[in-house]
């Protein structure tokens, strides 16, 4: 007869990893968990105004939410899942639903009553035009006779 150790401990961990990777199996399929969901974003500088893209597919113009500010903009909105009838088996479904929220701040400051906006192909676009002095300004410096600079404003086309 051979004589077998007895680890209590291992025992207890190895059950405790065993059911720490049960429970992310069971939770990697819905999403309960209440996790705000951050959407995709593409800040484009073009000399006059600032392009925000949002990436949002499968959204209605409803469930959206958009603020602006002269410094920021926020978008918020929900994932709404559709009613399924699960008397016809098992399914799956590797969809977020839930809320979303996204604020962004800009990196200049924006004319927020101008901002125009234009949702197409689950693609969220604003145009966020600048203030006048946040657009880029060219001005030309020419010496004069005595050394000291001139400055000549030049429109940026």
């Amino acid at each position: 007869m051979s004589l077998v150790r007895f680890y209590p401990l291992s025992d207890i961990n190895s059950l405790h990893r065993q059911m720490n990777r049960l429970f992310d199996e069971i939770t990697s399929w819905d999403n309960t968990n209440n996790t705000v969901l951050k959407p995709s974003v593409e800040l484009l500088d073009n000399q006059d105004t600032l392009t925000l893209r949002v990436l949002i597919p499968g959204i209605d113009k409803k469930d959206l939410d958009i603020s602006v500010t002269s410094e920021a903009v926020k978008i918020s909105g929900e994932y709404r899942s559709q009613k399924e009838n699960k008397d016809n088996g098992y399914y799956v479904s590797e969809f977020n639903y839930g809320k979303f929220e996204r604020t962004i701040n800009l990196p200049v400051a924006i004319q927020n009553e101008k901002v125009s906006a234009d949702y197409k192909d689950g693609i969220l676009t604003l145009n966020l035009p600048k203030i006048e002095q946040a657009q880029n300004k060219v001005f030309k410096v020419s010496l004069s006779e005595d050394g000291q600079p001139t400055l000549e404003a030049k429109h940026d086309q």
